[in-house]
């Protein structure tokens, strides 16, 4: 390129600049607002428009339906007949659900000539299914709240009268719906439902616990199986969830890892319903955290990190190593408290490395990672909550919340070699079998 070519480009290159300025400075925020503001408002109001227009649309094609079948059980209006068994009777407002609320709209009345109205088949077959309770449910799950359920659903046609969208109403239906659905879910059969692992945990829920089940199946599938409520997540508690499953038809005949955050009352209820068939994982995040909280700020990363890499050791007796000179390092350096729960049920958070399974399968049920994603998905549902009336209150919407989550549950990663957790369960179990014998 030639000096005065580059001389040239350099002058356009510094024009370009002072046109784009100069219109940045025409076309300020308040004018782009100004030019904007009028599209998106139109664009609004023709969607609303056209819904409203849809909304007009569907009601009167719904009345037409209403007279032609009117018209087929009476004959044609205003004709003579020979022999009328049925007759018009004029118009009545009839309810039905449109578009998240119960709109009234006007139907002919069709009478038997020896007295009694006949129902038309449309309007019998449009109320033999309610899907309002549904709808309402569904808005509330989304994070409508109860006071907004009315702006949160389409306008109702125009010149029909609507209901079915005040606070009271919806609250109303949100509680038969989620009754019917915790009725069916915690009475569900679990007769031949086998497993290979469980998870167990609770939950606060306004001044209530509420402990909550979740099985892996031999094929990988996750199933929440029940769910109990009380004061405190202590053994009662948990005892009564495990007999409430038994009790619904699940049979444990061969050993189960029990996968657990480290409470006293959860092992120990696994122990006394499952006995020996309970093989224990203690959940490897909770035991860092514990560990963790007893340390001064200066020392929490580097005992995490150690934790860490003990808990990512290839095999258990190089794992159960690092975790001995770790706790000796603890006790040497006083402290005690960080020492005592390292020492605390470390055995039991090493047993998924003694069962030898690949990387995937390890990584999962070396945790409680995926009860904990059900706990949250709990949490986000009863977060509009702001009073909780009563303990069946706080069941009913837990039980809600972990059948909306069940809707997402896949299957977990490495499914397929869940043979290899079968088989390594039944040999560990022979494994101390022997032990027990030869001590």
């Amino acid at each position: 390129m030639t000096k005065r070519a580059e001389k040239i480009g350099k002058k356009q290159g510094i024009r370009r600049l002072a046109d784009a300025s100069r219109l940045h400075d025409v076309f300020t925020v308040d004018h782009l607002r100004q030019l904007l503001l009028p599209l998106v408002t139109g664009a609004a109001d023709t969607r609303r428009g056209l819904m409203q227009w849809s909304h007009d649309v569907g009601v009167e094609a719904l009345k037409g339906i209403f007279l032609d079948d009117a018209v087929r059980i009476a004959g044609p209006l205003n004709k003579h007949q020979a022999v009328r068994m049925r007759h018009h009777w004029g118009w009545t407002p009839t309810s039905l659900e449109f578009g998240g609320r119960r709109i009234s709209v006007e139907r002919p009345r069709v009478r038997q000539r020896d007295g009694g109205e006949v129902t038309l088949p449309t309007v019998r077959q449009l109320q033999s299914f309610d899907p309002l309770a549904q709808t309402v449910l569904n808005q509330i799950l989304l994070g409508v709240s109860t006071r907004g359920y009315d702006a949160s659903v389409p306008p109702p046609p125009t010149g029909t009268k609507s209901r079915g969208t005040s606070r009271s109403a919806v609250s109303r239906q949100l509680v038969r719906r989620m009754s019917e659905r915790m009725r069916v879910d915690l009475s569900r059969s679990l007769e031949g439902v086998k497993l290979i692992a469980m998870m167990v945990d609770g939950i606060g829920v306004g001044d209530h616990t509420i402990v909550v089940s979740l099985g892996v199946t031999p094929d990988g599938t996750k199933i929440p199986l029940g769910l109990w409520q009380g004061s405190t997540e202590n053994g009662t508690i948990c005892t009564e969830l495990l007999q409430d499953l038994t009790s619904r038809g699940l049979t444990v005949e061969e050993s189960i890892l029990c996968v657990i955050d480290g409470g006293k009352g959860i092992r120990k209820a696994l122990r006394d319903v499952f006995g020996d068939l309970a093989v224990i994982q203690r959940c490897q995040i909770h035991k860092r955290r514990n560990v963790r909280d007893h340390l001064p700020k200066n020392r929490q990363v580097s005992v995490d990190r150690q934790l860490r890499d003990a808990y990512a050791s290839p095999t258990v007796a190089l794992a159960r190593k690092r975790l001995r000179q770790l706790l000796s390092w603890l006790e040497r350096n006083g402290e005690d408290g960080a020492a005592g729960s390292l020492r605390e049920g470390m055995e039991e958070t090493l047993t998924i490395l003694k069962l030898d399974l690949p990387p995937v399968l390890r990584s999962f049920f070396a945790t409680t990672n995926a009860i904990e994603n059900l706990m949250g998905v709990i949490r986000k549902t009863t977060r509009n909550v702001k009073r909780w009336r009563s303990p069946r209150m706080a069941k009913r919407w837990v039980a809600v919340a972990i059948s909306h989550a069940r809707s997402s549950f896949r299957r977990i990663k490495g499914h397929q070699n869940l043979p290899i957790l079968v088989a390594n369960l039944r040999s560990l179990r022979q494994q101390l079998d022997q032990r027990e014998q030869v001590s």
